[in-house]
């Protein structure tokens, strides 16, 4: 449990960045941010098809570096390290390549492997990039996460042995009996990936549009599926919720800034919504 609210002026909990570095710098204007006063928490997704996404990883990783910035994982953050280990190839709409010529290029991404995928920014919310399936408790959730940031932190060795199978069209259902890369290909998809499961927590991975369009049958929303959590679940991921979808146990921080939305804050001590339209393109 995170006793660090009592450390700073305030907390803010921002949405994917996607390389998006001009509408970032806007943003901590907006908010007045001061890093020796105020702590922000990332959804992921620091990386990808933005303008600038080198830039941003920088700040990210200076900010995080003085104690100023928390990140989890998203599965653009994860990409990055496989195509930075020769797991995957580049992909050209992903605006990357910068990273990979940069002198630092090791240091960068050797510190966004150690990032965690699930943290607890006070003791009233959790936040991942994707969230967590409705057959989880917050607790599991926490015990899992552990399990593959330790894969994912671990040696190179063992991070190369890792990599290729994280990668699959096919959603196993979980079960406490899944063992190996099985269990930890589950475990990334879930924290970073998901955004349709059923009530057992078989994942659909093709749907991205909005709640009011049609989805395949027997799937919902991961959030939909429970009327109760022990904490709030904050998270990014899915854009087309345009950051909107908020309840007393969920909080969607996505605003699509990376496809000419907006990049949203949201101001932990009395939860104030912050945005900026961007340019990004």
């Amino acid at each position: 449990m995170s006793t660090e609210q009592k450390h700073y002026r305030h907390h803010y909990v921002i949405g994917d960045l996607q390389g998006c570095f001009g509408a970032f710098n806007e943003l901590l204007s907006a908010l007045n941010f001061d890093e020796t006063q105020d702590k922000l928490w990332l959804a992921g997704d620091i990386v990808a098809r933005g303008e600038d996404s080198l830039a941003t990883l920088r700040e990210v990783k200076r900010l995080s570096d003085i104690g100023a910035l928390t990140t989890v994982l998203g599965n653009h953050d994860i990409t990055l390290i496989a195509t930075w280990r020769g797991v995957l190839t580049p992909k050209p709409k992903d605006k990357t390549l910068p990273i990979f010529e940069a002198p630092e290029c090791d240091e960068l991404l050797n510190w966004l492997r150690q990032q965690p995928l699930l943290v607890f920014p006070d003791d009233k919310t959790v936040l991942t990039h994707a969230g967590i399936p409705p057959n989880w408790s917050i607790t599991e959730a926490a015990g899992y996460a552990k399990e593959l940031e330790k894969q994912l932190s671990g040696s190179l060795k063992q991070l190369d042995r890792l990599l290729p199978n994280l990668y699959s069209k096919k959603s196993e259902a979980w079960s406490d009996d899944l063992n190996g890369y099985q269990r930890m290909r589950a475990i990334a998809n879930y924290f970073t990936r998901m955004r349709l499961c059923t009530q057992s927590g078989r994942l659909e991975f093709s749907f991205k549009e909005s709640l009011k369009d049609d989805m395949p049958m027997d799937f919902r929303p991961w959030f939909s599926w429970f009327a109760v959590r022990e904490r709030r679940i904050l998270f990014g991921h899915w854009a087309a919720l345009n950051a909107e979808v908020a309840t007393k146990f969920v909080r969607a921080l996505d605003g699509g800034c990376v496809w000419g939305g907006k990049l949203v804050a949201y101001r932990l001590s009395d939860g104030a919504v912050i945005s900026v339209g961007t340019h990004c393109p």
